[in-house]
């Protein structure tokens, strides 16, 4: 099958040809300023500390909490935060506040209540002494 022409890099003043949005040298900074914006927690998601913490609590945990309340027995993969932390790490600590979900309840509940079915452009800040 025939590919498409290449189209000019959507990057302001790229002449590359790309079959992408960006080249190859826009699309690394494309994706890097992602990550910093869409993403600001990533490293507390990263630490060790809360890997081994996670690893804990889907072992108490071992099903997903939504799906038992639909009557179906689904392994839990993730541990949700049920309010959101927005960067409050006591917040992002507490085990209260943490339920364990398969990815599909993860999703949904995350675009729901984040931002991508009816917040799209919800900007978080947070103070990093807490």
């Amino acid at each position: 099958m025939p590919m498409k022409p290449a189209k000019p890099c959507s990057y302001p003043g790229c002449p590359e040809l790309t079959h992408e949005r960006y080249c190859d040298r826009h699309e690394k900074e494309f994706n890097k300023k992602y990550d910093k914006t869409s993403r600001p927690f990533k490293y507390l998601y990263n630490s060790s500390r809360w890997q081994s913490s996670r690893k804990l609590f889907l072992q108490k945990h071992p099903l997903c909490e939504e799906c038992m309340k639909e009557a179906f027995v689904t392994p839990a993969t993730i541990v949700d935060h049920i309010e959101p932390h927005v960067g409050n790490l006591t917040l992002f600590w507490d085990e209260t506040n943490w339920q364990a979900l398969c990815k599909h309840h993860h999703d949904t509940k995350t675009a729901k209540k984040d931002g991508r079915w009816g917040k799209k452009n919800k900007v978080y800040s947070y103070d990093p002494r807490h």
